[in-house]
């Protein structure tokens, strides 16, 4: 026989669905912010309605991404920094759409934690309105989830989910029309971006220097360093794949420019890069040598500062180049296709990250 003498509700059990619907009202405006043909932004349905025709394509093909922002999540609720890690989550999936052609046209977030703070919840979601309206992607949904007992007090967790579209005959990349001799552009992050934090928040653990103090390298706090938001590629990139000189671009994500460049190579060719090209940023510097790690763990793990990398025509590098600087993007002549054996493309590296 049941002993309780009292009733259970959902409140008790750790959902508070107020919460839930004060975050929804409070929201609200941000993501009506975002509209754009297509869609008028709005929040509560049981799903978000896209109006393709509306968007203005012709014969569109969609593209969709998803993505986290890992475990700088951790570095972000240690913090108490709240407001830039939503431009992180839109920024890994949108970027993803741009590099293979695609403007992006709407996103959708995922928010799970044990109990809703409103006030964090929307600091974050406000982010990612911002920067959903920054690059011309309406937010028009996501669902917040209150799961006690899953998560931690007081953590969080965050995914998102982009969709673009892009017309059938300028899909990127254009790998039969790549050569040897292409040349090979690198775009600056603007730090960390969101990879390597589990090896970043290994560092810390015996880091000489602690999170709210200033970094060694900079007047601003580590804290503030390593929470720099992923950089938002898509008008640059948009800007640049409108002059018709771009063959193929690569966001430099988890495993690092080894990993991505290949993915948009055909099988005939390499990416000859040389690192010597740019300057490796201070906070990667200060990685490096804070643990010892080597270059080549350096380059699969991290961007080391930079987080694009465009395969332009030879004899339209110039026009890249400057439509990139046009929209504030500090660019490296940093590499060439080269011919290989036409097995698997690879990054051939020279030079070393200075």
């Amino acid at each position: 026989m049941n002993s309780r003498n009292f009733p259970l509700t959902y409140k008790a059990a750790g959902v508070d669905i107020d919460a839930g619907d004060a975050l929804v009202e409070r929201i609200a405006p941000a993501a009506k912010a975002t509209a754009r043909p297509g869609t008028d932004a709005s929040l509560g349905g049981f799903g978000g309605l896209f109006d393709l025709k509306a968007a203005g394509f012709a014969d569109p093909v969609l593209v969709a991404s998803t993505d986290g922002v890992g475990t700088k999540l951790k570095l972000a609720i240690a913090a108490k920094r709240f407001d830039s890690i939503g431009q992180d989550l839109v920024a890994m999936c949108v970027n993803d759409l741009v590099v293979q052609g695609a403007e992006p046209l709407f996103f959708l977030d995922y928010f799970a934690t044990a109990a809703l703070n409103v006030d964090e919840a929307a600091q974050v979601i406000d982010g990612i309105a911002r920067a959903c309206k920054a690059c011309g992607c309406a937010l028009i949904g996501g669902e917040t989830a209150e799961m006690p007992g899953m998560y931690a007090r007081g953590d969080f967790d965050l995914a998102g989910f982009a969709v673009g579209a892009v017309e059938r005959g300028a899909i990127l990349p254009k790998r039969n029309t790549m050569r040897a001799g292409d040349v090979l552009i690198g775009v600056a992050s603007s730090g960390l971006h969101s990879n390597g934090f589990s090896l970043v928040r290994k560092i810390l653990e015996t880091a000489t220097v602690p999170l709210d103090a200033t970094a060694p390298f900079t007047d601003q706090s580590l804290a503030d360093v390593l929470l720099i938001p992923t950089k938002l590629y898509v008008r640059s990139a948009l800007a640049a794949i409108a002059t018709g000189g771009v063959k193929g671009l690569a966001h430099i994500t988890g495993s690092g420019i080894p990993g991505n460049v290949p993915r948009v190579l055909p099988e005939t060719l390499d990416a000859a890069v040389d690192l010597s090209t740019w300057r490796l940023p201070g906070v990667f510097s200060w990685l490096q040598k804070e643990a010892n790690i080597a270059e080549a763990e350096m380059v699969t793990t991290f961007n080391c500062g930079v987080g694009l990398i465009v395969v332009a025509d030879c004899e339209r590098a110039e026009e890249v180049i400057a439509a990139f600087g046009n929209a504030g993007e500090q660019t490296f002549m940093i590499g060439s296709l080269i011919e290989n054996d036409g097995h698997e493309p690879k990054v051939r590296f020279s030079g070393r990250l200075e």
